[in-house]
């Protein structure tokens, strides 16, 4: 299939270099002067989506998203697909949606759980919104990318399921490093903790995936100094998604506004860009509230 892939960052790039390598012509356009091995680049984001059966969007944010919606898909073919894999605002992926649909494109939102990792060795998670027929489209493609799919629901339905899970995660990891402190002040050994909690009903992919403090459990970033898998900016950004859209939809989340509070303390006053699970430190210091 001829792709065009529009943002070849720390997750686009090796996403694009996947698709090429599972032998599809694949056109890229990145702001950054970047070369992806297998992927031609063109000189502009039209460029890129000029003849393309699929469009591949990853990109930092719904309003750069709906600039380059609007950017592309006067150019795209009908019937070509418009896949959008970025984290974004249910709002945005539903109004790139109806842009798509006014160009006779079809539309499709589908972000991703695994992180640079996974997008490297092309196992990621892709949550997906939109029509059947996009999704039956496009579902090829993203398992070449990825080790699951879910059809979430129609437009939006992707973000809203992605937004909901890392709003889970972010509440779950601040719940595990609060107990790992707690556990500290007590004297119970780290791994004794572990190998208690990972067996019982406190068990949680934060604790027994990706433990927050280091010779403990599976290798985690913890283990590497707290380099990141997911950078706390992003668990940031991704909070104050949920809460948004709680916000828009009436909803409640006293547990995901104080995650989010606690992430907003902990990436302004860190020098550096540390994995989510960083914020241990912080709550053992008495930084975060």
């Amino acid at each position: 299939m001829n792709i065009g892939f529009i943002g070849l960052g720390n997750m686009g790039g090796p996403m694009a270099a996947n698709l090429a390598k599972a032998g599809h012509n694949v056109q890229g356009f990145d702001m950054a002067d970047v070369q992806i091995e297998g992927v031609v680049m063109a000189a502009t984001a039209a460029e890129a989506a000029q003849n393309a059966d699929i469009v591949f969007t990853m990109l930092p944010n719904g309003q750069i998203l709906r600039k380059v919606a609007a950017d592309i898909l006067p150019h795209m073919s009908q019937s070509a697909v418009l896949a959008d894999c970025s984290t974004v605002d249910v709002a945005s992926a539903r109004a790139v949606s109806e842009m798509a649909n006014d160009h006779q494109v079809l539309a499709i939102d589908a972000p991703v759980s695994g992180g640079i990792t996974g997008a490297a060795q092309g196992t990621l998670t892709f949550m997906a919104g939109g029509s059947q027929a996009a999704f039956d489209r496009t579902l090829p493609l993203l398992e070449i990318m990825g080790a699951k799919t879910v059809h979430c629901g129609e437009s939006g339905a992707g973000q809203a399921a992605k937004i909901c899970n890392n709003m889970i995660l972010g509440v779950s990891m601040i719940a595990t490093c609060e107990a790992f402190v707690l556990a500290d002040k007590l004297g119970l050994d780290r791994q004794k903790m572990f190998d208690v909690v990972s067996t019982s009903s406190g068990q949680s992919w934060a604790m027994n995936s990706y433990c927050p403090v280091p010779d403990v459990g599976p290798q985690s970033p913890a283990d590497n100094n707290y380099t990141p898998g997911f950078a706390s900016s992003l668990m940031l950004k991704d909070l104050k998604l949920s809460q948004q859209a709680a916000a828009e939809a009436g909803a409640t989340t006293p547990m995901g506004a104080h995650a989010a509070t606690a992430y907003q303390e902990f990436v302004e006053a860190s020098d550096t860009d540390l994995d989510f699970s960083a914020i241990i430190h912080a709550l053992a210091a008495g930084e975060v509230k």
